[in-house]
């Protein structure tokens, strides 16, 4: 019976290696084996001797064509590099995955690294105490990052960087450019959202109620950040409400609403809008200011070897690595293109900044809008359901 459990150990072993089944059911197969051999602290012997002798690291992001470039140009470039092979896993929506992190502490389970987007869910991980506090002298790639996106996410760290960020995006506007002049949409900025004209052919996210309070802000002349008067913005969306077509629920059903000419306008992750137009729908792009924009990051979770981590994400952030994963997500690359000069394909992006400084790219207050969450979530399902 020894011998057999031993040889199931040593199967589970170079599974856990290859990346084939999580620390923590590793750790539970290693108690039970341990438990049956009779060792006494044996489990945690076992365990010691698997994580040592592991080469892999797991990395959470959003699946499709995200994961596609990251694992092409950038996980499998590393692992033949490394020899550490990277576990690329998708989320199965951002509250999801945020429980099972938290199912997991004390952290070090199968959770590392977490392709994660928008400040407010940095702040959300790190006031949880998530985080770890990265060497940046072993990413030498950062000093290429622009300078406004580690600074802005040291903000909320108190100084300090539990992430590296990635990429750049916006929900922007976007708009058809056969039924929409260039001219009218640059004038009415955020207010073509509220075109009356535009009745019936108007479209918004369904699943978020700061993106549609953002352009809410915008449009009734409001600091999105420190919103002074709700009231105008609650009556705005209500008036917007019976103006919209459809409330869309996911990046495929915007893309297909907009390239089949369902929809003229909407508010418009800048990725989606770059893969429509390179399919060549008439589909312009508006990013007035106060954008709402946002960075993806690597945020590196507690209990990760940080050494691997660390190699991870200074390779990602080579260049030609960072500027081939941007090419394939349709996102612009965290790099400042004044210290690494970019191909046309990326400054042609929706959201690239060719100033490297995002004046005039707002990205939300995570203390404000995390205060305020339950709330206004809450309204704005009362106002999308009419």
């Amino acid at each position: 019976m020894a011998k057999d459990v031993e040889k199931r150990l040593d199967d589970v072993q170079d599974a856990y290696r290859q990346g084939d089944i999580s620390r923590r059911d590793f750790v539970k197969f290693a108690g039970m084996a341990g438990a049956a051999l009779g060792i006494m602290g044996g489990p945690f012997g076992l365990v010691r001797q698997a994580l040592a002798g592991s080469k892999s690291i797991t990395c959470h992001s959003w699946g499709g064509s995200t994961s596609e470039a990251l694992r092409q140009f950038a996980f499998d470039p590393f692992t033949k590099s490394s020899g550490i092979k990277v576990v690329d896993a998708a989320f199965t929506g951002m509250d999801a995955f945020l429980t099972q992190v938290k199912a997991s502490y004390p952290p070090g389970g199968e959770f590392n690294i977490a392709h994660l987007s928008a400040v407010y869910d940095y702040a959300r991980y790190t006031d949880l105490g998530f985080g770890v506090e990265l060497d940046e002298s072993k990413i030498p790639n950062l000093k290429n990052v622009m300078t406004k996106m580690t600074d802005t996410l040291k903000g909320i760290s108190g100084g300090k960087l539990s992430a590296a960020p990635y990429d750049l995006g916006q929900t922007g506007i976007a708009y058809n450019t056969d039924k929409i002049s260039k001219e009218k949409a640059e004038k009415l900025g955020a207010s073509l959202l509220y075109d009356k004209s535009l009745k019936g052919k108007l479209g918004s996210w369904s699943g978020d109620f700061r993106t549609n309070m953002w352009y809410a802000a915008l449009h009734t002349g409001q600091n999105p950040n420190n919103i002074k008067d709700e009231g105008a913005v609650w009556d705005a969306l209500k008036t917007q409400r019976k103006l919209i077509k459809k409330y869309w629920a996911s990046g495929s059903e915007l893309m297909s609403l907009l390239g089949n000419g369902e929809i003229y306008a909407t508010v418009a992750w800048s990725g989606r809008v770059a893969a429509l137009q390179k399919q060549g729908h008439p589909i312009g792009y508006l990013s007035p200011d106060g954008t709402y924009s946002w960075m993806e990051y690597m945020y590196v979770l507690k209990g990760t070897d940080l050494d691997v981590a660390q190699k991870l994400l200074n390779f990602m952030l080579e260049p030609e690595a960072a500027i081939a994963v941007a090419k394939g997500q349709n996102y612009p690359p965290s790099l400042d293109p004044t210290k690494v000069p970019m191909p046309e394909e990326v400054q042609k992006l929706p959201a690239f900044d060719p100033t490297g400084k995002l004046d005039g790219y707002l990205f939300a207050d995570p203390a404000y809008w995390n205060s305020h969450q339950l709330d206004w979530a809450e309204k704005w399902d009362r106002v999308m359901a009419g």
